[in-house]
């Protein structure tokens, strides 16, 4: 079998804007720039009508090539200009399941007061998103990454590019943000019923939860708490601000243990406690998390299903 021969990557060897405890600044010492191909074709083109205004020994041939090199040598430095002191910083990263996009925000702010134009962003391996900076403003860019495992997944570097005015010129710089996006465990596909928990018939193993059901009493009023259940006649009586608290019925408490779960290999018993805290979720039912080494308590709510998925996750 031939052996191929890989090439180093000379982009590694660039200065790499980070981010440390304040937004990545894009310094002179970050920022490169190259001619593009329109832009070597227009100086191959000043060459030939320079050749061509000497040879004939045209005057107004030498003003126009001077001229049209002047032009070329602002686009220059207003391409430079329209990347140089960005300041970019990581901004909000969702969560996602294994084999999902995942979505990073990119903050892009100015620095100089100066409006910037056509700014693209994008990692080694995706598409490139283009904004627009007001002056003393910022713009986000959300660049997607393929997720492919459970886990942390590291968003690497970024590449910022621009060719305003005239892609004549390719500005670009490489910034580290040191992001990283939380990769749930992908579900399975087969939906087993969620077992029932080893104590459920036993004595003493219901548990009450709060609901709309049976009046229990009153606590003090606290901000946050709904309209609907504020006791409005004992307001009326000048006796003070009380919330009504409800109980509802008794119901068992779930756990969903990691010793019981089927399945061949560790992954499988992770997706499968993932979609069974899926299920519990959807079906607003108080569920537990039992993991070697970690148990969390039943509870419902948005946070408690993040936190168990959280600890499948990182397992």
């Amino acid at each position: 079998m031939a052996t191929v021969l890989k090439l180093p990557d000379w982009t590694k060897w660039l200065r790499i804007a980070r981010a440390g405890n304040a937004p990545a600044m894009l310094s002179r010492r970050h920022i490169y720039i190259l001619p593009t191909r329109y832009g070597w074709f227009f100086a191959f083109v000043l060459l030939i009508m320079l050749v061509g205004a000497i040879n004939y020994t045209l005057s107004l041939g030498f003003v126009l090539v001077f001229l049209l090199a002047g032009m070329g040598n602002m686009a220059m430095l207003h391409a430079w200009r329209n990347l140089a002191y960005l300041n970019v910083s990581a901004g909000r990263i969702d969560p996602v399941f294994a084999g999902d996009d995942a979505t990073f925000e990119i903050n892009i702010a100015d620095t100089r007061h100066r409006a910037r134009y056509a700014v693209a962003a994008h990692f080694e391996q995706g598409n490139p998103v283009h904004v627009d900076i007001p002056a003393s403003g910022q713009a986000t860019a959300k660049l997607t990454l393929k997720s492919r495992k459970r886990g942390w997944l590291p968003s690497g570097r970024i590449k910022l590019h621009t060719e305003f005015p005239l892609a004549l010129f390719h500005v670009w710089a490489y910034v580290d943000l040191d992001c990283r996006c939380l990769v749930y465990p992908r579900p399975t596909v087969h939906h087993l019923p969620i077992p029932n928990s080893p104590d459920e018939d036993a004595a003493g193993s219901l548990a009450d939860v709060s609901g709309d059901d049976d009046f229990f009493g009153h606590r003090a009023y606290q901000l946050g708490d709904s309209p609907r259940r504020i006791d409005w006649k004992a307001s009326s009586r000048e006796q003070g601000m009380f919330t009504k608290q409800f109980q509802g019925t008794a119901e068992s408490a779930l756990w969903l243990d990691w010793s019981t779960t089927p399945g061949q290999d560790s992954e499988q018993r992770i997706r499968q406690l993932t979609r069974w805290v899926l299920d519990a979720d959807a079906d607003n039912r108080p569920y537990g998390l039992r993991l070697p080494g970690l148990e969390l308590a039943p509870d419902t709510g948005k946070a408690h299903y993040h936190q168990c998925l959280q600890a499948l996750a990182l397992m």
